[in-house]
């Protein structure tokens, strides 16, 4: 199997002391087939695990982090950046708000 597809490939990255530890509780048929999955990728089963839940964590952060906005306020953002408009009076009071915030 090539490394790339390696489940144990990415745990390399976190290195140090492995004294955490979570215990898991399931049924038979849960634990037979994480046996199997771990053994398709050529595995042990904690590293097989392992790895599943650090990949799922990272895609959850990373979707967590960005923002989705729809399609006219994208392009109302998109057109302000290219195109900002002249600043107005509430505009240059906030602006005047603001430096006189860090200046003191």
């Amino acid at each position: 199997m090539p490394a790339a597809n390696r489940t144990d490939t990415p745990i390399s990255r976190t290195t140090g002391v492995k004294d955490a530890r979570i215990h898991l509780r399931m049924d038979e048929h849960t634990k037979r087939t994480l046996e199997r999955a771990a053994a398709c990728e050529e595995t042990t089963v904690s590293r097989f695990v392992l790895s599943s839940a650090i990949a799922a964590a990272e895609r959850i952060i990373e979707s967590k982090g960005r923002t989705v906005l729809p399609t006219a306020d994208w392009d109302a953002f998109h057109d302000a950046l290219l195109d900002p408009p002249e600043p107005n009076s509430v505009l240059k009071a906030a602006a005047r708000r603001y430096r006189k915030r860090v200046a003191d």
